[in-house]
């Protein structure tokens, strides 16, 4: 069923339908993210149109105090139910991004967060802001034989017996980040839930005189599985953000490979990219897999 447009008239480029003002290319954008809507995705479709309206709302395509459609309208434009709509806008106000308003309608919250703060932190200064802003619960310390994907990260021989760590961060008691960290059984030496929770990995590793030379990062979209459903609070098959890290000594040689997931509903990841090395391989790479699709 293809969506129906209420049309009264337009104005400098600006079509005026449902009672609020969409520009053209806004609406051409709704036609676009309407497509990501699919039954096939795996995720519940009231998710899906949360995640579409969240990311208009942060991104400023509905201003705060703006109206937004109702729930037969975003039915028609996103081809799902009212009850999927309204799962959806639950959520939104679960999150304080909606005000829903008796009689009147629902409205975009007045304090949305910036879209794009600044990322403006070197790497040891944005580890030291990220343990600051969050609380942390050690989840398990083991000494253990690494898989082998994470012993040829670490260029350990497969026998080599590592310290391996899992720790969850809290923001204002929601979960937030999920760490998983693999370090050299002599780095990790001595590591513990006690420091652990008193102070951040690097923090403990600087103050024992490690110095971190350069790090290497991949990002990945993947979907929950249940266990990382279960830590971070998410529904199974919820798309998550995952960022695998490589940090490096002085020696040049691996000193920790963590992986990191969190919640494409509740983090970002920012970058803030010097402009003399934006068109150098220096600014990171974009790596395609795509012999392992099949489209249809």
């Amino acid at each position: 069923m293809s969506p129906r447009v209420y049309t009264t008239r337009q104005e400098k480029g600006c079509t005026y339908t449902y009672g609020f003002r969409m520009p053209t290319v806004l609406m051409k954008r709704v036609q676009i993210l309407k497509s990501g809507i699919s039954k096939k995705q795996g995720v519940p479709l009231h998710h899906q149109l949360f995640m579409v309206l969240k990311d208009q709302i942060l991104r400023g395509l509905y201003e705060p105090g703006a109206k937004i459609p109702n729930e037969e309208q975003l039915g028609e434009l996103f081809n799902v139910s009212r009850i999927t709509v309204r799962r959806a806008i639950s959520d939104l106000h679960d999150q304080g991004l909606v005000i829903k308003r008796h009689g009147h309608g629902t409205f975009v919250g007045e304090n949305i967060p910036a879209a794009r703060p600044a990322a403006t932190l070197n790497f040891i200064d944005l580890l030291r802001r990220q343990a600051h802003d969050t609380q942390v619960k050690v989840l398990s310390i083991s000494i253990e034989r690494p898989p082998a994907l994470i012993a040829l990260n670490l260029q350990l021989p497969s026998d080599r017996m590592t310290m391996h760590l899992v720790r969850l961060r809290f923001a204002e008691g929601v979960p937030v980040m999920l760490i998983d960290a693999w370090l050299p059984e002599e780095i990790g030496d001595g590591l513990n839930a006690t420091n652990l929770c008193e102070k951040a990995l690097h923090e403990i590793l600087l103050e024992r005189g490690v110095i971190f030379s350069r790090v290497v990062q991949e990002i990945n979209a993947v979907s929950a599985d249940p266990e990382l459903a279960n830590w971070l609070r998410v529904d199974v098959g919820s798309p998550l953000l995952q960022l695998t890290r490589l940090l490096y000594g002085a020696d040049r040689r691996p000193l920790a490979y963590t992986t990191i997931h969190v919640s494409s509903d509740r983090s970002r990841f920012l970058m803030d990219i010097p402009v003399e090395v934006m068109n150098t391989f220096n600014a990171g790479q974009i790596a395609h897999d795509a012999h392992n699709v099949h489209l249809t």
